[in-house]
Formats: structure tokens, sequence, C-alpha cells
């Protein structure tokens, strides 16, 4: 909601310049608000593999941060203070924290250190294209587990939670053998990955949820046309839930970009995605 905008007269200030600042700053504001704009999304996932335990467990996913010119810092610190308000199990953050190498890289950790609760991270494609294991060591300084090809297991509400982060498909620097090697067979698993298409190569029919980014939605929908020219350029996912071999995928829409950065959006707000995961299988059937 806009915040109360208050002018106050000083010294000789003619009511006539007055005037003309209300709508100065209420314009000023309407602006900022807009560089600032985010959906918050909720999505409940349905695993026949997630441990009864885990059923309801609350996981936040940010994505294409984009810290620097592609994003204002004031929507970055409110994605993060709506993504705490939600209180999540565990934060997942799916890649591209900056653009190019023009942006300022110190600023990802000071900005993301105030996520709270269990975050973990893969790298995207301008990660790598810039200084991956800089923003790497950074977000491992504020407390957030990178995982590169690798997997780590935590323990929620007793029970073993395994994470999976596949590294960027994009570059070409995905392992998902190696990144699935030595985890448990069974139980809850969550997967990380930055490029949507990398889905394509999990073990299939394993029920699993592989969280990604990477297309921004789009970034200027038109719905009809950009899902088909995605299609065609090879990005066949875009935005939002699918079903692939037997697992779901689900397409972040990411920050970035936008009002108060150098490339639009149109169509495609930037997200926050929150997913209530249940166990077993939907009592609600698609028809």
């Amino acid at each position: 909601m806009p915040k109360t905008l208050r002018v106050t007269r000083r010294g000789a200030l003619s009511g006539a310049l007055a005037a003309l600042t209300v709508p100065t700053l209420a314009k000023a504001e309407h602006k900022r608000i807009a560089t600032e704009q985010f959906e918050i999304t909720r999505t409940e996932v349905w695993m026949p593999s997630l441990d009864p335990a885990h059923d309801g467990l609350t996981v936040a996913q940010l994505s294409d941060i984009h810290v620097g010119q592609g994003t204002p810092d004031g929507r970055i610190i409110l994605a993060i203070r709506a993504l705490n308000e939600q209180k999540p199990d565990v934060v997942a953050l799916t890649g591209d924290y900056v653009t190019t190498k023009r942006d300022p890289y110190d600023r990802v950790p000071d900005l993301l250190r105030a996520i709270e609760g269990p975050t973990f991270a893969v790298l995207g494609n301008h990660d790598h294209w810039t200084d991956a294991k800089y923003l790497r060591r950074g977000l491992e300084h504020v407390g957030h587990t990178v995982l590169q090809n690798h997997h780590t297991v935590t323990r929620l509400r007793g029970v073993d939670f395994t994470i999976v982060g596949i590294d960027d498909g994009r570059t070409e620097h995905d392992d998902v053998e190696a990144a699935f090697k030595g985890a448990p067979r069974g139980g809850s698993k969550l997967v990380l990955t930055h490029l949507p298409q990398t889905a394509r190569k999990l073990p299939a029919w394993q029920g699993l949820l592989c969280l990604s980014g990477h297309t921004h939605g789009g970034q200027i929908h038109i719905p009809g046309v950009t899902n088909a020219v995605f299609a065609r350029a090879g990005y066949p996912y875009l935005r939002g839930e699918y079903a692939v071999r037997g697992n779901h995928l689900y397409v972040n829409r990411g920050l970035g970009f936008g009002k108060g950065s150098h490339l639009p959006r149109l169509g495609t707000d930037p997200e926050l995605s929150v997913f209530v995961l249940r166990s077993g299988t939907s009592p609600v059937q698609p028809s």
C-alpha cells in the first residue's frame, strides 16, 4: 500500500509550489511502488515419496535476483521480508545473483544475509559468466549452502530430508549423475537447478519436486505467442507447474528486471514462490 505523503510548508514556500509538490511526490511514490512490486504465489505439491513426517513442510523460492542494474534493492529487500514472514522450513535460491561483471558482487551476500531459515542455493548461467567462485564464497560466508552437482541431507522434524543441487545446464556445468551419487534411494527429496530443461535428465517417475528459474516467465509474456517462441527456441517450460517424466517441475518467474531496471517485464510479474509439500497422492485428480 502507498505510504501517506505529507507536504510541510517551510519558510516562504508558496501555495502554488506546494500544490506542484504533491503530485510530484505522488508520482515518485507510485514509481517506487512499481519498482518494488512482486507476486507471492502458493502451490501445494503432492509427493508419494515424501516422508509422512514432512507433510505440510513449506519451501520458499527466489530466483534470478540479478543484484545491481537488473533489480532495485528495494524489491529484493521487500521480497526477503515477505519470505521471512512465511517462516519456511527450507529456502531455495535458484541462480543468477548478478547479470554482468559490472554488477556489485558484494551486494549479493549483503542483501541475502537477511534470509532466515535453512537456505540452499545453486548457480545460474550469469553467475558462471561473471565470477561463480566469488559468488559461491559470498553466499557461503552468510551461511547459505551452495550445491554444485552435489546433495546434502538435513534433518527436518527429526527425519532426513535430501536436497539435490544441480549446477547450471545453460553453461553445461550440470552433472545430474554426480549430484545424485550416494543420495538416499527413498525418502524426501527436493531438487534445485537453474535451467528448467535439466528436469528432463532427472531419474524418471520418482515423484521429485524440481525448482528452477532462468526464463523470467518469458520476460515479455504475450498469451499464445511467447510460449510458442520459447518452445521453438528449445524452452518448453516457461513459468509455473509442469509434469516432466513422472516428476514435478516448477519454473519461478524470477525477481529481476522490470521497472527500475534496464529491461522491461510485461505480463509476468516478479515472483516469490511458496510451496506446501504433501505426502501421498492428491485427492483431487485432474479431469
